[in-house]
């Protein structure tokens, strides 16, 4: 199954060049590169690597996945993913997340498709529940930049 265009919102460039990286490899090759996302996942800074309690869980992942996210002043989001090396899926989602969306301003953060994950084609090779995973990601880190704005 090829990666398919979703009619509505436009990616921001660095996700489209992720969803064109998915889309231009063989669908056996997709699960290989979602394991070389895994592996370039950020360290967590101290702060956050000490206090865990600092991040938001999301359950709906099949593994511990923990987030934070800050608003700069300046509206450029910033985020953090924890996630077990064993879980390289889970990984690679939230280093896609990271790499597509860490740095832009908060606009461009918000304005992401909800089902953006659809577009990297790898809903025949994990199950349903781990996309699920990446879209409760999504939603909260849009979640957490809207309160944050909120609160200023």
């Amino acid at each position: 199954m090829t990666a398919q265009p979703v009619s509505g919102a436009a990616l921001n460039p660095r996700l489209q060049e992720i969803v064109d990286d998915f889309g231009s490899v063989p669908d056996k090759d997709r699960l290989q590169l979602l394991l070389e996302f895994s592996q370039e996942l950020p360290a967590l800074p101290e702060r956050y690597a000490a206090h865990r309690d600092r991040m938001e869980p999301v359950p709906e992942c099949q593994t511990p996945l923990f987030l934070a996210v800050e608003v700069e002043p300046d509206e450029i989001v910033r985020l953090f993913f924890d996630a077990p090396a064993e879980s390289p899926t889970t990984r690679g989602f939230a280093s896609i997340l990271h790499a597509g969306l860490d740095g832009l301003d908060a606009d461009e953060v918000l304005a992401t498709p909800a089902e953006f994950s659809s577009q990297l084609g790898l809903a025949d090779l994990v199950s349903p529940l781990r996309l699920r995973g990446m879209a409760a990601m999504l939603a909260r880190i849009k979640r957490q930049v809207r309160d944050q704005r909120a609160t200023r």
